[in-house]
């Protein structure tokens, strides 16, 4: 155990900090994903055959490719599209773009297509009585989605979403690439120090477990709060 204590002999407060960081990126890029999808699911819903198309094309394309592609279409060619700009402006220098903000943003695009088929599959789950009611009271449309359906759908999505968070924290793992210093990057870099690999990924596993059944402690306790009186 003295490869996990804090301080210069062991690698615990390293591993503590990486932590922090998966914990972090996983909730920026929940964060980013919930506001994909909000935006998506009434294109997926729209009755217009053109936003129904771009709906659809969101949610086929980010689920069909893998994940570590995505990471690198926008790491990579994130770099090459703002360098691309910046020559317009006469700047030749080499600009890279930071690794948290591209971890965040490309696994929150990942998220906010599996949310979007979640909210969806909420919104039509809602009784169509609810949409009658409040077009017989006459009520707005934006009104009507954030009074009446966005809190049913989000009730009736709990459980899926649970889901989406258990996908996410483990898609974190995948941004090691970018050089991010998450669990999964500081557990190659402990193990390539003291060749004890097999130890590491192990504490590597236990660490990603803790968190995952933490929040599924979590967000139990959301979905008996949420469905009360039903």
């Amino acid at each position: 155990m003295e490869l996990l204590s804090f301080g210069d002999t062991g690698w615990g407060d390293e591993l503590f900090l990486a932590t922090l960081m998966t914990i972090a990126v996983s909730i920026a890029a929940m964060v980013i994903g919930f506001l994909f999808a909000l935006i998506f699911t009434p294109l997926k819903l729209s009755k217009k055959k053109s936003l129904n198309i771009i709906g659809n094309c969101y949610t086929t394309i980010i689920r069909g490719v893998p994940e570590l592609l995505v990471i690198y279409l926008l790491f990579f060619g994130g770099t090459g599209a703002a360098m691309y700009v910046a020559s317009i402006f006469g700047y030749d220098g080499y600009i890279e773009i930071n690794a948290f903000i591209t971890g965040a943003l490309a696994i929150g695009i990942i998220s906010g297509a599996y949310s979007t088929e979640v909210f969806r599959g909420a919104i039509l789950s809602i009784d169509k009585g609810q949409f009658e009611a409040s077009k017989v009271l006459g009520i707005k449309k934006n009104i009507q989605f954030y009074k009446i359906i966005l809190p049913q759908m989000l009730r009736l999505s709990i459980p899926n979403l649970s889901n989406v968070w258990q996908i996410t924290l483990k898609d974190t793992s995948l941004i090691s690439v970018t050089g991010l210093v998450e669990i999964m990057r500081q557990s190659y870099i402990a193990a390539g120090s003291t060749r004890d690999p097999l130890f590491f990924y192990s504490v590597a596993a236990i660490l990603y477990l803790m968190l995952t059944f933490l929040s599924m402690k979590l967000i139990n306790k959301l979905e008996i709060k949420y469905s009360k009186g039903y």
